[in-house]
This record gives C-alpha cells, sequence and structure tokens, in this order.
C-alpha cells in the first residue's frame, strides 16, 4: 500500500513549465457595437449603386442616344433651313470677313445674289401654278378617259360585244378603288409608326455625327487618340487653343472654319495642312502653343510641327500618325549599296529620312559644319556618316581629332592623315597643332597661283568642347592659352581663320560639340559654320545658339526633342540640304550606322585610294629628316601626286613643311636622286625612288662610319 508523503515547507524552486500552474485570464466582453443607422446605411447603397460603372453606363447611353435623338432634329432643321434659304451664303460671307479674305466674301455675295434672285423666280411661277395646274388636270383627265373609251371601241369590234366600250373605264375604276381601300388598311398603323420612323431616322443623323457630350459616348469613341485628321478637328483644336482672337473668329465663322484651311495632303508617316490665321492673329502665337495644339489634335507633343510658310499669316502643321515617328527608320544606302560611291563637289551625302518619309540628303561642297547636342543622342554617328560617305571620294583629305577617345573613329586608321584620339590636355595640344598645321596648308594653297584646283582638306574635331574648354598653356615664350575664345587662343584663331577663308580653298572644318554654352562653343565660331545642326537639346536658348536666331524664330526647336526617345533626330539649318520654300530648317531622322558598318565602308573606301599612312601625334622635334618624312607620307601607294605629298607634309609638320612650295620638294628629292615625274599628265613622287635613295644614304652612311 502506498503512502502519501506531505510537504509542509515551502518549495523554493520555481516551478518549471511541466509543473507551473496554469493561469486562465478572463477578458470581459466587449461592449457590442451601436448599430448603424437606417439612413446611412441607405445611403451607403445609394451611393454604391450610383456609382457603380453599370449605373454609370446606363446612364451614359441613356443621355447619349436622347441627344441623339435631339441633335439629329437640330442638324436636319438646320440642312433644311440652309437649302431653303440664304443662312449658308451669309456664314461663309462671315466667315470670309472674319478671317480677312475680303475676295471670298464678294464672291459669296454674288452667289447670294443669284440665289435670292432664283428663289424669286420660283415664288413669281407660284402665283401661276394653280391656274395651270387645274388646265394640266382638266386636260390630263379628259385624255385619260379617251383613251381608255377608244381602247373600249377597239375591243367591242375585236369581240363583237357593245358592252366591252366600256371595260377599260370600269377596270381603271376598280384599280382605283383598290388603292383607296389599301391606303385605308395602311393609313392608321402608318400613323402610329411613321413618328417612331422620324425619331429613328432623327437618331441615326446623330449617331453618324456623334452629337452628344464626350463623357457620353462610347468607350472606343471618347478614346480619340490617333484619329485621322479632319477639317473639323483641325478647326477645333485650333478654336480650344487659347488665343482670344483666333477663338472669336472661328466663332463668328460657324461651320464654315473651314475655309481656314487648305487641303490636307498626305505627307510621309503624317498630313500636311495650312492655316490662313484670321485678321489679329499672329503665327507667332500659335507656335507659342505647339503643345496644347498636339493635345487638342489627340498627339503628343513630338508628333506636331509647326512651320511657316511663304503666304502671309499662314501656318503649316505637320502631325504625324499616332506612333509613327516611335518607329526606326530604313538602313542608309551606305550600308545596303557596295558599289556607292561619293562626289564631293555635285553629290550629297544620304543622311536619313525628313518628316515626309523622303530621302534627306545634304551637300557638304565648301561648306562648314557644326553638329550640336546633348550627350549620347547620336551627334558622333550623325558627324560620322557623312565622313564616311566622303570618304568614298579618294580625292578627299581627312584630319581627325576625336577630344573623346572612345574608338568611334578607329576606322579611320589608315584613312585619315592624321587622327588622333584621347580626352587629355595632351591630346587638345595636339588637335590644336593639327588645326594650325591645316591653316598652314590653307595660306599655302591661297597663295598658289590663280586657278589652281586643291584637293578638299577636311579638319574634323569631335567633342570640340573639350579643346575650347582646356586650360593649358604655352611654354617657354609662348604663353599662349590652347583653349578659350579670345583672341590669344590658339584652337579658337585657328578655327577661326579656316572659317573666314577656307572655304575659298576646299579647306573645310567640321566640329561635333555637346551641351553648347557661350563657353564650350563661341558665338564666332558657331555662325562660321554654313550647316549648322543639332540634336536635342535642353533650352531655347540652347537652341538659338546651335541654329541661330533665324531657325528658331521659323519655328526650329531642337529643344522640343525628347532626349533619348528621339536620338538621332536633328533639326538642320543649312542651304546645303532641300528645305520647302519658306521654312528656315528641317527635320531629319538620320540613318545609324553601327561601328561594323562603318567598318566594311572604310574598308571600301581605302580599297579606292593608293594608301595612306595615319599620323596619331604631331612631331614637335625641331630637327626633321625631309627625304624620311616624304618616305613616310607616301606609305605603300607606288606614287603620290606632289601636291598631295606637300599637303601631308604640312599636316605632319606645320612648321617644317608649311611654306613648302613645289620648288622646296624638287630640290630635296633632286638632291636625292629621286625627282619627281609625270605620270597620267600630273606631277607624282614614286615610292622606290625615294626608298631607294633613303637606302642608299644609309649605305653611304655606314661606309663612312667604317
Amino acid at each position: 500500500m502506498s503512502e502519501n508523503v506531505v510537504h509542509l515547507h515551502k518549495a523554493t524552486d520555481p516551478p518549471t513549465a511541466d509543473t507551473a500552474p496554469t493561469v486562465l485570464t478572463v477578458v470581459p466582453d466587449a461592449p457590442p457595437a451601436r448599430p448603424v443607422p437606417l439612413w446611412v446605411r441607405s445611403g451607403r447603397v445609394m451611393k454604391t449603386v450610383a456609382t457603380h460603372e453599370t449605373t454609370r453606363a446606363t446612364v451614359r447611353a441613356a443621355v447619349r442616344h436622347g441627344l441623339y435623338t435631339f441633335n439629329g432634329g437640330r442638324i436636319v432643321a438646320r440642312r433644311a433651313w440652309d437649302g431653303r434659304t440664304g443662312s449658308r451664303y451669309e456664314r461663309m460671307i462671315r466667315a470670309a470677313e472674319a478671317a480677312g479674305n475680303l475676295e471670298a466674301a464678294e464672291e459669296w455675295e454674288e452667289r447670294l445674289q443669284r440665289f435670292r434672285a432664283a428663289r424669286h423666280h420660283r415664288r413669281m411661277d407660284l402665283l401661276h401654278s394653280p391656274v395651270d395646274a387645274a388646265k394640266g388636270v382638266a386636260v390630263g383627265a379628259g385624255m385619260s378617259i379617251g383613251v381608255l373609251v377608244a381602247l373600249g371601241v377597239v375591243m367591242a369590234i375585236s369581240t363583237g360585244h357593245v358592252g366591252d366600250v366600256v371595260t377599260p373605264l370600269s377596270a381603271t375604276v376598280d384599280f382605283i378603288a383598290l388603292l383607296i381601300r389599301i391606303v385605308q388598311v395602311v393609313w392608321g398603323p402608318a400613323l402610329s409608326i411613321g413618328p417612331f420612323l422620324a425619331l429613328l431616322a432623327l437618331w441615326s443623323v446623330g449617331r453618324k455625327q456623334h452629337a452628344a457630350p464626350a463623357w457620353a459616348l462610347p468607350a472606343n469613341v471618347r478614346n480619340t487618340e490617333g484619329e485621322p485628321i479632319t477639317p473639323s478637328i483641325v478647326v477645333k483644336a485650333l478654336r480650344d487653343l487659347g488665343v482670344p482672337a483666333l477663338a472669336r473668329a472661328i466663332k463668328e465663322m460657324g461651320d464654315a472654319g473651314a475655309s481656314m484651311l487648305g487641303p490636307i495632303r498626305i505627307a510621309g508617316c503624317g498630313v500636311e495642312v495650312d492655316v490662313t490665321l484670321p485678321s489679329g492673329v499672329a503665327t507667332n502665337e500659335v507656335q507659342a502653343k505647339r503643345r496644347k495644339l498636339a493635345e487638342n489634335l489627340t498627339r503628343h507633343e513630338h508628333e506636331v510641327f509647326i512651320t511657316i510658310p511663304q503666304a502671309a499669316r499662314t501656318v503649316r502643321l505637320w502631325v504625324a500618325d499616332s506612333g509613327a515617328l516611335d518607329e526606326p527608320i530604313g538602313p542608309s544606302p551606305l550600308v545596303t549599296d557596295d558599289t556607292m560611291t561619293a562626289d564631293y563637289t555635285k553629290g550629297k551625302a544620304p543622311w536619313g529620312q525628313d518628316l515626309r518619309g523622303d530621302a534627306a540628303a545634304l551637300s557638304l561642297y565648301q561648306r562648314h559644319l557644326l553638329i550640336t547636342g546633348l550627350s549620347n543622342q547620336g551627334k558622333t554617328v550623325a558627324l560620322r556618316s557623312l565622313a564616311l560617305w566622303l570618304s568614298l571620294d579618294k580625292s578627299v583629305q581627312f584630319l581627325m581629332g576625336d577630344l573623346k577617345g572612345a574608338g568611334d573613329w578607329n576606322m579611320f586608321d589608315g584613312l585619315a592623315t592624321t587622327l588622333i584620339q584621347g580626352p587629355t590636355d595632351e591630346h587638345v595640344i595636339q588637335v590644336t597643332e593639327m588645326v594650325e598645321g591645316a591653316v598652314s596648308e590653307m595660306n599655302r594653297r591661297l597663295q598658289a597661283p590663280p586657278g589652281t584646283v586643291f584637293p578638299p582638306l577636311i579638319v574634323l574635331v569631335d567633342e570640340a568642347q573639350v579643346a575650347f574648354m582646356c586650360p593649358a598653356k604655352g611654354t617657354g615664350k609662348d604663353k599662349r592659352p590652347y583653349g578659350g575664345a579670345k583672341a590669344d587662343s590658339r584652337y579658337f584663331m585657328a578655327v577661326r581663320k579656316i572659317h573666314n577663308q577656307g572655304r575659298a580653298v576646299n579647306v573645310l572644318m567640321w566640329q561635333g560639340t555637346q551641351d553648347p554654352t557661350n563657353e564650350n562653343l563661341p558665338k564666332l565660331v558657331r555662325e562660321g559654320a554654313h550647316t549648322r545642326a543639332s540634336l536635342a537639346l535642353g533650352t531655347e536658348s540652347q537652341a538659338r545658339m546651335a541654329l541661330g536666331d533665324k531657325a528658331v524664330d521659323g519655328g526650329a526647336a531642337p529643344n522640343l526633342l525628347r532626349p533619348g526617345l528621339d536620338r538621332g533626330t536633328l533639326v538642320v539649318a543649312s542651304d546645303g540640304i532641300s528645305i520647302p520654300a519658306g521654312q528656315s530648317s528641317i527635320t531629319v531622322r538620320t540613318h545609324y550606322i553601327d561601328d561594323d558598318a562603318a567598318t566594311a565602308i572604310t574598308d571600301r573606301a581605302k580599297a579606292l585610294r593608293d594608301g595612306v599612312t595615319t599620323l596619331h601625334a604631331i612631331d614637335h622635334s625641331a630637327e626633321h629628316d625631309p627625304l624620311a618624312d616624304i618616305a613616310a607620307v607616301i606609305g605603300d601607294a607606288p606614287r603620290v601626286r606632289t601636291k598631295d605629298v606637300l599637303a601631308r607634309l604640312a599636316a605632319r609638320n606645320g612648321d617644317a613643311y608649311g611654306d613648302w612650295s613645289f620648288l622646296d620638294l624638287k630640290r630635296v628629292l633632286d638632291d636625292a636622286d629621286a625627282s619627281p615625274y609625270k605620270s597620267d599628265g600630273v606631277m607624282v613622287v614614286s615610292r622606290d625612288r625615294v626608298a631607294r635613295a633613303l637606302a642608299n644614304r644609309d649605305d653611304e652612311g655606314s661606309a663612312s662610319a667604317d
């Protein structure tokens, strides 16, 4: 038998989880919620029902179809009134007067007078019409009875029954009685159904015209983005533009507001229409409202362009198809046509397409070039595509400086006489001296006999803002800065000299810059370019720097292009590209040529040439070897024209060879027994002769040393 042990002392150890007593917490019940009043519940239900989409759709449908019928009646009544009165002519007269077109007002007034005269003549005829109608009815009835009786006589003679004389007449009477009975049967239902048919006809008219508020229309009609451009849409967009004088004039014109518009023409991936503004409305008032006008036309801002044609008080609207400008254009003909060549003098570079979708080609003949825009918008590709086309003309020479140094111009190694790539101050110094060498070549050409023809020399500097902003200065006695925009800046003055006189002797300056300011793109330099093009920019002031006041005042707006989205789209101001009459600029969507395609094009260009040795730095050595330098500039070509040798020497070392003439070159070659000679009628220098002269000189030097 087990015993129970009772411990009388208090336990000192804390209870464990197994031994601890269970504590129950009693939570009192929450007080019952107060009942929601009936009027609150009813209000919530009514609000839910009123705001439910089904209710809203039902209300919209009821309002829509009711207004279709009501406004359809108004439209039919208006048409009937216009057809019976001269209100249409009066409306057109008011529209012409509001638009300031007095000639059109006089023409419509003459039409109104002719309409009134014809209407008066018809009313006068009504005075005689009852008597004439009565006479016509009597004569017609008598003739009809006579014909029926004659027909009965013929039948009676034929049948031998005298009663057949009245048979046709009685048959006619029976037929008339049948028609009367049919009318009696149909008349009652027709009176009942007729009003409903009339309402249905009015509803159909209103439905076709969308004669209801926009909020009541179906969803597919309310969403009008991308809808076709019609005269009524354009007039409504202009009316709601927020120009008081324009809105008043359109209101006075009424339905004749479309008289402001010329024909709406298909223009590429959009439409084009000329708008003659009413008196008292300036073209710049409409230009300043581009965004609002685009939204009124259910387009984005970048899909509407406003330019000023030659006609007075006229703006030309180009409206793109919705989303069309976001589609890429096709590849460049330089890529697709392996047989394409270039002609610097008479040809044009295939650059891209204008907004109409037509090919946009640029003439480069004797035109300095400036392309600017924000970073990463396609400036280098746009500039490079022009150089790629021109490289297919084997007479063109290139001096190139890329102050970014990312390898965008690597494919011109072996094609350009000089190619300097890099962003440092040392590279700016090299590029500056390259441009100064081009100035020396320009001066040599200017001093040549009149009538001398020189091959084109393109001096191309990409990221030129780096040169203008360079703080480096010369050493020794010459402390002139390389950068800057003052008269002591070496790069600035070299560019200015080429702008001033280079065009006459085919020495041309091409520059690409980004994010222009007065500091990194001086006024005198940007205004010295004949062809100015701009990608997307940040402000209108930058647009004026890039293209000039005349182009911007005429509608050019690169600041309205979308950075990133409109990459490769340029606004161009130049006489080297076809611009519609009366406009000062044109928008071009350039072809994109990637590095691989560009390399393939330069390989074709190199095959056209005898071989070019590209210099990657300017020789600063005071000592120079004329014969070795001649051999270096000849490169792998079997022979090179003497004038090309002189140009390459000047680019290689302008201080040493910038002033050289043909006599200086001939003297050096004659002394080395490598005299120039004629080939195909032009003086050339032989690579083999120069190499032999260098070898003989080296052998003589070795023998002397021995």
